[in-house]
């Protein structure tokens, strides 16, 4: 147990054991990042990573990267570390695999802990930037070890075998968690080529007209065919007016007599008597002009 667990040993806590073991206490600081160190504690050991930390951040910071905020959320079973605003759990230490933790004596803003990767078994030194509260922040992890250490008594050690289970139950949700946003942003990118694809093609079936080629002088070429079934609008936009067409069924006039057509006036158009008579008359005129 490092210097910042003992100090408060035999005083009293700042939190009720119940905020630490039925919720959590959280806080706001700034996450510098973490770094694998090779001794699970020790004070030159973090102070080595926080030198580290703090030079790889000044120089993303003269590059314009700001540190970013993080959530910190403080129980019996753990220290997790969310983003503040969509609660995404980006880190999960399990209180049992903290080994140390302590607050910088050279500047009162950094506070750190190393933590034993549950996937590699590597020790992590995490560092944190918190302006007011970097101290407390240690105590209340030291108050949380010391009441999982309680009830590890109380327990005869069944309870450590418990937080365990739920360790591991934690760990499986936050894989969901983070699983399922990585599903949704791959259907929302989905869905964003898809209207992108249907904005950017035309409509199925659609087909463009072809123009007509034209002549030397760029006009249209005649053509009895085309010039009756074309539809294609001539140069200036206007469509040809169409032409008429014949009708089977003869039209009459008012009175309901079929008009005179010189092209279908024949000899069967005529009843026998009349037209006998325009025989003979023929045949006189005919005779006149012989002797004439």
């Amino acid at each position: 147990m490092n210097r910042a667990f003992s100090r408060k040993k035999d005083k009293t806590w700042m939190h009720t054991p119940e905020a630490l073991s039925k919720h959590f206490i959280p806080y706001n600081a700034k996450f510098l990042g973490s770094t694998e160190v090779e001794q699970p504690k020790g004070t030159e050991v973090v102070r080595d990573a926080v030198r580290k930390l703090k030079f790889a951040r000044h120089i993303k910071k003269s590059e314009g990267q700001k540190i970013p905020k993080v959530e910190l959320q403080i129980s019996i079973y753990g220290v997790k570390i969310l983003e503040p605003k969509t609660k995404e759990v980006q880190h999960n230490c399990q209180l049992h695999r903290i080994s140390f933790c302590a607050d910088d004596k050279t500047d009162k803003r950094i506070f750190t802990f190393i933590c034993k990767d549950s996937e590699s078994n590597k020790h992590l030194c995490y560092v944190f930037d918190s302006e007011k509260c970097a101290e407390e922040i240690t105590l209340t992890i030291g108050q949380a070890f010391d009441l999982a250490y309680r009830k590890f008594l109380e327990s005869g050690g069944k309870d450590v075998e418990t937080r365990k289970q739920i360790a591991g139950l934690q760990k499986r949700i936050q894989d969901l968690e983070t699983e399922n946003m990585e599903l949704k942003n791959k259907v929302h990118d989905l869905e964003n080529k898809l209207r992108i694809t249907q904005v950017s093609t035309s409509p199925a079936g659609s087909v463009t007209p072809k123009l007509p080629s034209t002549d030397i002088f760029d006009m249209i070429p005649f053509s009895p065919i085309s010039h009756q079934s074309s539809s294609i609008p001539t140069r200036n936009g206007t469509q040809p007016p169409p032409v008429p067409s014949r009708s089977a069924e003869t039209k009459r006039d008012l009175f309901g007599a079929e008009p005179f057509d010189p092209f279908n006036c024949g000899a069967g158009d005529f009843p026998p008597d009349i037209q006998s008579k325009l025989d003979e008359m023929q045949r006189q005129r005919w005779r006149g002009s012989k002797w004439d």
